[in-house]
């Protein structure tokens, strides 16, 4: 580190523009893609940003409140991408909102995760509303919205959670998905196939599938289901 003409380490140039929580929120977010949760932290904040730490707390409560922030940021991002009006086909709707949020949570593992550890915040309340108005306009029954938006609601968190628990496992391994599978499919194929006969058969789908695709599956079941399709 450079010194100063009095010997002591020159202090890192802070930032002159002003500061933002929304401005604070999306360098978080950029660190936590980079680094993971454990990267997050309010130094590397200050560091990132040019700035003092009382700065940063007049916008922010803590590392929580961090966290927080940029999760609620990435659902809005999902919410305000997708359209969830009147005139909107509520099918294709809530279609596009598993699908936005499933994908969010594999370009931010980390999301997963921390919907995992706190999942009613302010914004996917908003996500849930969206789906209770879709499921209403897709004519499902008012005696059944409630159970219909909860297990909605509990198969596109719970697909997400997996996804970012997949994640860090693979990541830990250091391995990849496609020798992950083929590992456990060579583990399943041999199995007693008198106790487990459909596992068995799974195996050829295991080592081809698309966790996307398999997860668009399960939301079109969802679908017709409660649309009361034949």
């Amino acid at each position: 580190m450079a010194k100063n003409p009095a010997g002591r380490p020159a202090r890192a140039p802070r930032r002159t523009s002003g500061l933002s929580r929304d401005l604070i929120i999306r360098t978080a977010i950029g660190i936590l893609d980079e680094g993971g949760e454990s990267a997050l932290t309010i130094r590397a904040l200050t560091i990132r940003l040019s700035t003092g730490y009382g700065a940063l707390y007049h916008h922010v409560a803590d590392r929580n409140d961090l966290l927080t922030g940029a999760t609620d940021e990435i659902i809005t991002g999902v919410l305000s991408g997708t359209a969830t009006d009147t005139d909107t086909d509520p099918r294709a709707a809530l279609r596009a909102l598993a699908l936005g949020l499933f994908d969010a949570v594999e370009a931010h593992p980390w999301v997963g995760r921390e919907l995992s550890r706190e999942p009613w915040r302010p914004a996917l309340l908003d996500f849930y509303e969206a789906v209770g108005r879709l499921l209403d306009a897709l004519a499902v029954p008012e005696d059944a919205l409630f159970d219909a938006a909860g297990t909605f609601m509990s198969f596109v968190l719970g697909a997400g959670a997996q996804s970012a628990a997949n994640a860090s496992h693979l990541a830990a391994a250091t391995t990849d998905r496609d020798t992950f599978l083929g590992a456990t499919a060579g583990r399943w194929s041999d199995l007693d196939p008198s106790k487990y006969p459909f596992v068995r058969a799974t195996v050829t789908r295991l080592r081809a599938h698309d966790d996307r695709e398999q997860f668009l599956a399960g939301v079109d079941i969802f679908l017709r289901g409660v649309a009361g399709d034949a």
